[in-house]
């Protein structure tokens, strides 16, 4: 069973910094990408920022400049540096694996529980 778990979530100021980590574990043969979606109160998911095993990252428009993904391959760990922060960036947010499990020619989502950021203007 693949396993996707995200920390680093909390309550911060308008202008502060989080650092959000995310660890894919389990039965992996390989990861084809990470990366993290946020979903506000009310709202639908949607992308923040994703790293492709290929280096190809891609931003939302709201966050570039602002947030930084990063990936420890060897740990199969992904980050999101989240800095200065405005209150539209609160709600959960999700981490995701595009993993290939053992013995399977395809690639699959997994998806973790959610971490809660809290924005305070």
């Amino acid at each position: 069973q693949v396993q996707v778990v995200e920390s680093g979530g909390g309550l911060v100021q308008a202008g502060g910094s989080l650092r959000l980590s995310c660890v894919a574990s389990g039965r992996i043969s390989s990861i084809n990408a990470m990366g993290w979606y946020h979903q506000a109160p009310g709202k639908q998911r949607e992308l923040v920022a994703t790293q492709t095993s290929g280096e190809h990252t891609n931003y939302a428009d709201s966050v570039k400049g602002r947030f930084t993904i990063s990936r420890d391959n060897a740990k199969n760990t992904v980050y999101l540096q989240m800095n200065s922060l405005k209150p539209e960036d609160t709600g959960v947010y999700y981490c995701y694996a595009e993993v290939t499990l053992p013995g399977a020619p395809f690639q699959y989502a997994y998806w973790g529980q959610g971490t809660q950021v809290t924005v305070s203007s």
